[in-house]
């Protein structure tokens, strides 16, 4: 490499460099797509060329924490006030797939093109909520309305990283910035397992304050969306729904037949449990469902 080769190469270096610090990376790298992975060693958020999610329409037996998550997400895109949501419940309810299907669709709603008016749907992975702060104050740099999307949140009774979350939902010297939501998933409604709630409770000489820090966590989530478990009527027309939606070629009452003892077989009726038996009936019938 010649002295020109090397100075041209550190001049690159530097404004690459100069733009990183000036810009940071979430704002410079919030472009190109609708959805995003927060890689917190890296400080990068990587584009999700396709989403793995479903159409709105085909979210069926929660019609109404579908309503009521697509109205906030709806205001928060046009700028409006709007809420932290906390979807808990059955596990394979649609907690996750409704917020990647309100996502686009209040993008369709919105119609906008350019990227800096569209909404933007950012995950972080739960292992990864300690770099939260990082990543809320890249994406307050940003022109963009974002929803910072974590599945699966819980906290163990070691795990003192609810801490600095709950500082930043609602409590910090900060507060969450004007252009982020926060949507989380959860089995538990207060994010804790209810033995160790339980066990703060019974050894602390104040209970009532032992047990208060853990379980405020959730009051930090304007919205508290509950999924239950489905009956056997509601499970069946989901599974006709992915039916008619993709025309699998099927009798309904070989389909409804088949979903019964599908369910009995797995122990479970949910949105999953009826996603994985369309999957096989789809097979059976040599059918892609795309």
């Amino acid at each position: 490499m010649t002295e020109d080769d090397l100075k041209s190469l550190l001049t690159r270096i530097a404004e690459a460099l100069e733009g990183r610090t000036r810009h940071g990376p979430a704002e410079a790298a919030l472009a190109g797509a609708d959805a995003f992975v927060w890689q917190a060693d890296s400080g990068d958020l990587v584009p999700v060329a396709r989403v793995n999610r479903m159409p709105l329409e085909l979210l069926r037996g929660v019609e109404q924490q579908r309503d009521i998550l697509f109205e906030n997400t709806l205001r928060f895109a046009r700028g409006l006030p709007a809420n932290n949501a906390l979807l808990w419940g059955a596990r394979g309810m649609g907690k996750s797939s409704l917020i990647k299907a309100v996502h686009a669709a209040v993008n369709d709603r919105l119609g906008k093109k350019k990227d800096a008016d569209r909404l933007a749907l950012v995950e972080i992975h739960r292992e990864d909520i300690v770099a939260l702060p990082g990543l809320l104050t890249a994406l307050r740099r940003s022109p963009r309305r974002v929803i910072v999307f974590c599945d699966d949140l819980s906290f163990d009774t070691d795990d003192t990283s609810y801490k600095s979350l709950k500082a930043l939902l609602e409590g910090g010297i900060e507060g969450r910035p004007d252009n982020v939501v926060f949507y989380a998933t959860s089995n538990r409604r207060h994010l804790m397992p209810r033995d160790i709630i339980e066990n703060e409770r019974s050894t602390a000489i104040n209970p009532a304050e032992a047990v208060e820090e853990k379980i405020s966590l959730s009051d930090r989530f304007g919205l508290w969306l509950g999924f239950h478990a489905c009956d056997q009527e509601t499970f069946c027309d989901i599974i006709e729904g992915y039916s008619n939606y993709f025309k699998l070629k099927i009798k309904n009452e070989d389909l409804r037949a088949g979903a019964i003892e599908w369910s009995m077989t797995r122990g479970a009726r949910s949105g999953r449990v009826a996603w994985q038996y369309i999957q096989d009936v789809a097979g059976r019938l040599g059918r892609r469902l795309d």
